[in-house]
């Protein structure tokens, strides 16, 4: 059983199919890759799953279960968490209320403040941002806020986790750190689907590949796979 897929998943926007007919899967401890060109539907794709948009017809998967069409907050508390390509920061707290807040969206069961508060420093100095803890997160650099998303979307403890261009607009060494993180957030037992432009970062950590063009799956392959398409270098990489 795989731990999430989708079904025939479209959604239009108007007349435009932003997404048509997408089937995937991710297996349990995977990393999958989605890529494709600026408004391939990848981003839309994400929304769907995580329950921000819903979809015109398919149906998604987790652990088993058909989560079309509940909401937001239901998909979070199941055990499925995002990041999103603009950062959606709290931005007058403090970071670490902003995982705090993590903690406590990311279940039912009631969280006493200082467990709260020891899981958020816990976190923070896992994406490396344990030293601006008491900083307004409008303050932070967008390198720095986009690994706050990431630090409160771990916060909600997560099965899988979706991640949505976090090296977009990185420097190298930004990006080297930023794999170390994706591939430790894996070792954490937590499963991966990620967005990125980053060929470098997708071809390293990924086990498995996904293209979309024109909200259509084209490609699924290995890294190897994917790199040496010759539909993908068309469509995508560029010749």
């Amino acid at each position: 059983m795989f731990v999430l897929e989708g079904q025939g998943v479209t959604k239009y926007f108007g007349g435009l199919a932003a997404v048509s007919d997408v089937d995937f899967h991710v297996d349990q401890g995977e990393i999958v890759g989605l890529i494709g060109p600026n408004g391939a539907g990848k981003t839309t794709l994400f929304g769907l799953i995580s329950a921000a948009l819903v979809p015109n017809s398919g149906t998604i998967r987790f652990k088993g279960e058909n989560i079309t069409g509940l909401r937001p907050h239901q998909i979070c508390k199941k055990g499925l968490a995002r990041t999103f390509q603009s950062v959606k920061v709290f931005s007058d707290m403090p970071v670490i209320n902003n995982v705090v807040l993590g903690v406590h969206f990311g279940t039912s069961e009631r969280v006493k403040a200082a467990q709260a508060a020891n899981e958020a420093d816990r976190l923070l100095e896992f994406v490396g941002l344990s030293g601006r803890a008491m900083v307004p997160a409008k303050d932070l650099t967008l390198v720095n806020q986009k690994l706050l998303e990431v630090a409160r979307a771990l916060a909600t403890k997560p099965e899988v986790l979706l991640l949505d261009e976090i090296m977009a607009g990185l420097n190298s060494t930004e990006i080297t750190q930023a794999m170390e993180l994706v591939s430790k957030i894996r070792a954490q037992g937590i499963t991966i689907f990620m967005i990125e432009h980053v060929m470098k970062a997708i071809m390293s950590v990924c086990d498995r590949i996904m293209v979309l063009d024109h909200g259509k799956k084209i490609a699924e392959g290995t890294p190897q796979e994917i790199a040496t398409s010759k539909m993908v270098v068309e469509v995508y990489l560029g010749e």
